[in-house]
């Protein structure tokens, strides 16, 4: 972890793309940091970039100017640091729960080594009794927990989730914001999520960042400081969301 206790740092970010040679700038002076052991949820209209940074954090689109830091490094490609989890499951479909999340683990681990790192993390999960189906023997909110299962086998300092419940139906969502949290407060691992729902970002985050759009840019970050399990209907919770809803509407 880098001295300054940030495992995340994104300084003077700029994104742009060109369509017919137009250039279209979809992040603009980006700055934000990241602690050790934070989730922080990023939410915004349609078309801000949240998603868009987060592609560049795990460098799946390169960025047009500034810089991002991990663990007090440059990111120039790809890194077992960080992972990402996306709406869509991803899974392969014709790999056992077992050998989805074991396809991740480098070769180099042993075999008994690897064998215990799965039953840990579809453990976590709650899919210990599922490791030899495959995803169409699975709901959508398991099958986004064999996801989170494979990402952490990866042992990344940072976790990116985009819109990872957005598929699901409500109370399966509800359950599947439980899940974040017991497996943050069991594993440790740094997270950040991007989301439309208010709520989720509340009831799940240290610090709520706004973004703003055309170009994206970060307009305020709030603090979320409320205990675990959180009650979205103390007065305390509405006021925070009331707080964020009033910067949607000045937007």
């Amino acid at each position: 972890m880098a001295a300054n206790g940030n495992i995340l740092e994104i300084r003077d970010l700029h994104k742009n793309f060109y369509i017919k040679g137009q250039k279209l700038e979809v992040l603009s002076g980006v700055n934000l940091t990241v602690k050790d052991g934070e989730l922080v949820a990023i939410v915004g209209a349609s078309g801000c970039g949240k998603s868009t940074l987060l592609k560049l954090i795990i460098t799946l689109e390169p960025i047009s100017s500034g810089e991002i830091l991990l663990d007090g490094e440059p990111v120039n490609g790809p890194s077992p640091k960080c992972s990402m989890i996306f709406q869509e499951a991803r899974l392969f479909p014709w790999l056992t729960v077992r050998q989805n999340i074991e396809f991740v683990i480098p070769d180099s681990v042993p075999k008994d080594k690897k064998k215990e790192m799965v039953e840990y993390y579809t453990g976590l999960v709650g899919l210990s009794e599922f490791m030899n189906a495959v995803p169409n023997q699975l709901s959508g909110g398991m099958q986004q927990r064999v996801s989170i299962a494979r990402a952490l086998a990866t042992r990344p300092q940072l976790l990116l989730l985009d819109e990872p419940f957005g598929a699901l139906d409500a109370f399966t969502r509800m359950n599947m914001q439980n899940e974040v949290l017991r497996i943050r407060e069991q594993d440790k691992t740094t997270m950040i999520i991007v989301t439309h729902e208010i709520d989720e970002a509340i009831y799940l985050s240290n610090r709520v960042v706004i973004m703003g759009k055309n170009p994206g840019v970060v307009k305020r970050i709030v603090p979320v400081d409320l205990p675990f399990p959180r009650d979205r209907t103390s007065p305390e919770f509405l006021e925070i969301r009331g707080e964020i809803m009033k910067e949607f509407l000045q937007t």
